[in-house]
């Protein structure tokens, strides 16, 4: 059986489609559907059936996926027998909530790459319920996202970054109009400007709006943080964020933080694995780096 089948069947699994991996792996179209063919005729087994115009996995070829990743998992152990980082050319799959990637994470990427210059980093922007179940599905390496998501159960390990405040903010401006986020049963006519619905922050602040039965006019999905802070700034609504986010526009007065009764409300930033999954050298060298990077908030306040 060629390994580079199985690699492929993996490829077009983590992708979604034929069409997805032959892209990444650099192949035509028909070596992909030939090499599925392939495996298909060694195993005597249908791995995929066409759905409208997709190619999905069949009851077979989601069981094959467990076996393929030990598979693949075990090369990867062969290729780092001695150890040795610098000679490390495997990969290491790493999905990161877009605020963390923007905000925090530059420095260890820096440091990551300059420990394992040979490994090939596959870095995506993910929202952070995408990167647990990715992490569950054995799909990604690595995760760095809030584990507010819950969820994780005991097949994932955490390891703690840190925990961080989130502000509700406005213009200097707007914030005079609108300054009381506190008082129950109000209609306040402003738009809040946040990103899409499974955004962990958004979550906290609309259950926050709910339980206070405070009423905005609408909202506005972006999913560009730097966007969001623009029009807030401009007067165009508010904005719920993670305070290491908006703390430099704070400071130079461009927006104010206005109040609420979660103002000293954290969340929680991990580095995330599956338990199951081998820990490689490029993992752990991550995770090191991770690891000794993890600071308090107040701490971050000075970076």
């Amino acid at each position: 059986m060629e390994l580079k089948y199985l690699q492929t069947f993996q490829t077009i699994i983590e992708e979604g489609s034929f069409t997805k991996a032959a892209e990444k792996l650099n192949y035509t179209q028909s070596t992909i559907t030939f090499q599925m063919g392939q495996l298909e005729q060694e195993l005597s087994a249908k791995l995929f059936e066409r759905v409208g115009r997709r190619m999905m996995p069949t009851k077979a070829g989601e069981q094959l996926c467990p076996y393929v990743r030990d598979v693949l998992s075990s090369v990867d152990r062969m290729r780092c027998f001695e150890n040795d980082l610098a000679e490390y050319r495997g990969a290491l799959k790493l999905g990161i909530g877009e605020t963390l990637l923007c905000y925090l994470m530059p420095d260890i990427l820096k440091d990551f790459h300059r420990n394992a210059p040979n490994t090939k980093l596959f870095l995506r922007s993910m929202n952070c319920y995408d990167i647990r179940d990715e992490l569950l599905k054995g799909t990604l390496d690595l995760g760095v996202f809030f584990e507010d998501v819950g969820g994780l159960g005991n097949e994932i390990t955490a390891v703690p970054f840190g925990k961080y405040a989130l502000s509700l903010v406005a213009s200097p401006e707007t914030k005079q109009l609108f300054p009381d986020f506190i008082t129950p049963n109000q209609k306040i006519p402003v738009s809040l400007i946040i990103n899409e619905q499974n955004c962990i922050f958004r979550q906290i602040f609309e259950r926050y709006l709910q339980q206070k039965s405070i009423l905005l006019d609408h909202t506005i999905e972006l999913w560009s943080i730097h966007t969001i802070k623009s029009l807030v700034k401009n007067n165009v609504g508010i904005s719920f964020l993670p305070t290491f986010t908006v703390r430099e526009e704070i400071e130079k007065g461009e927006l104010a933080e206005i109040n609420t009764d979660i103002s000293n409300f954290r969340i929680s930033a991990v580095c995330g694995y599956n338990k199951s999954k081998w820990v490689s050298p490029a993992m752990d060298c991550f995770i090191q780096l991770f690891d000794q990077t993890s600071m308090t908030d107040s701490d971050k306040k000075h970076q």
